[in-house]
């Protein structure tokens, strides 16, 4: 069984250990420093993402808490993930250049931006961070708070930093830690597969 500290993931296939260890938190231990070094390397597993034609469209807005910045991002955030991700060491906003200066679209550009979005995720585990990304959050706000000109949109937010202890967090945020991992049957999830 497993427990909010441990919560490998019974796949069915062999995969990864990096892949079945890891979660999304929603626990962070609010006094712990940030792991410098393990989140430089997860921030240069994104650099190395694949893209389209090597275009490379993502942005990072990085907002280390206890500084304005990580307060803005904060306030962007819709509901229930603010009455959690504050604790976060960091909350990365993941930002996608949708089309180039000269307003040629880059139609792939979300999608590798979840790449280097996904390469970071899994990098920071292989650290020892614990991560959780967020899409429910106001786009407009982080646009005009961090000046984003228009062809760049921000996708996510991925809180990073320590697991925190789950005696110290909220009863409710503790028990949807520890409800089971599941994912849905690879059969249901393959439109064709000859």
């Amino acid at each position: 069984m497993s427990t909010i500290s441990s919560r490998t993931a019974v796949t069915d296939r062999p995969v990864l250990d990096v892949f079945a260890e890891r979660w999304s938190t929603r626990i962070f231990d609010a006094a712990a420093p940030l792991d410098e070094d393990a989140f430089q390397s997860a921030l240069e597993a994104a650099r190395w993402a694949p893209s389209a034609s090597n275009t490379q469209p993502w942005r990072a807005i990085v907002a280390r808490r206890g500084t304005p910045e990580h307060q803005q991002v904060l306030d962007a955030l819709m509901g229930f993930n603010q009455a959690w991700a504050g604790d976060a060491s960091v909350l990365v906003v993941f930002v996608t250049e949708l089309a180039r200066e000269d307003n040629e679209p880059l139609p792939w550009a979300v999608y590798d931006t979840g790449q280097a979005a996904a390469f970071f995720t899994i990098q920071a585990h292989a650290g020892g961070l614990a991560t959780h990304q967020m899409g429910g959050f106001h786009r407009d706000v982080i646009a005009s708070t961090f000046g984003l000109e228009s062809r760049f949109e921000a996708v996510s937010i991925m809180a990073v930093g320590t697991l925190g202890d789950p005696a110290t967090a909220d009863a409710g945020i503790v028990e949807r830690e520890g409800a089971p991992r599941t994912r849905r049957p690879i059969a249901e999830t393959l439109i064709v597969n000859a």
